[in-house]
């Protein structure tokens, strides 16, 4: 089920020139803009692509019926511009626990960051609705979006899982941790600690049991 938190997801990332990039979910608002993202594609683009993304009538058909349970899309705005969109495709049955990323970006914001952004944005969604697998087609050449994406989908940089029932906080490391993964988890320790999980913790069981009392 679509929640709150995804629908009002906002992130801005600020880029080397000092431009800004809101990234937020795909409305309805945004036909015009998606039309014109993928107005400039050229021919040999297009020949990577599942669809053919220049078809108008394609992309009024997405936004006519936009649906987020079954596919959550992002987008990237500058400057008042869709300069980039990447959507999260749910799957059904037995692979509901899986779903594919698709992503693209106008030519000037690419290998500027915004691509690895709209990942991470779609892997947060992805694990609030306790997918484990995420699958991505990508073309060979491609190796600065291979590496992000690979990157971003480590599982060595999720390692770590708070125990809780304890006066302290304690982080769990699978025992299958190398060197770089530990240091994720002592991460996940440290930032616990700066934010005051355990006192929230705390002081929200003691109002559980007051008013439950």
């Amino acid at each position: 089920m679509i929640t709150k938190t995804e629908l009002i997801y906002r992130q801005i990332l600020t880029l080397s020139d000092g431009g800004r990039v809101l990234l937020r979910p795909l409305t309805p608002d945004d036909r015009q803009g998606l039309i014109d993202l993928f107005s400039p594609i050229n021919a040999e683009e297009l020949r990577y692509l599942r669809h053919n993304v220049k078809d108008h009538d394609l992309i009024n058909k997405w936004i006519d019926e936009m649906d987020y349970e079954r596919v959550f899309p992002m987008a990237a705005v500058m400057n008042d511009r869709l300069v980039g969109n990447a959507t999260l495709h749910f799957k059904e049955g037995p692979a509901r626990h899986r779903a594919e990323v698709r992503i693209f970006l106008a030519k000037e914001i690419r290998r500027r960051g915004v691509g690895t952004r709209l990942i991470q944005g779609l892997i947060e969604i992805a694990r609030r609705r306790n997918l484990y697998l995420l699958e991505a087609q990508i073309v060979t050449d491609q190796a600065p979006v291979i590496k992000a994406f690979k990157r971003r989908i480590d599982h060595r940089r999720y390692n770590g899982a708070s125990l809780l029932g304890l006066r302290g906080i304690v982080i769990k490391s699978h025992g299958a941790a190398d060197a770089f993964a530990f240091e994720f988890a002592i991460q996940r320790g440290v930032e616990e600690a700066r934010s005051g999980v355990l006192a929230h913790i705390t002081e929200r069981m003691a109002a559980i049991h007051k008013s439950a009392a």
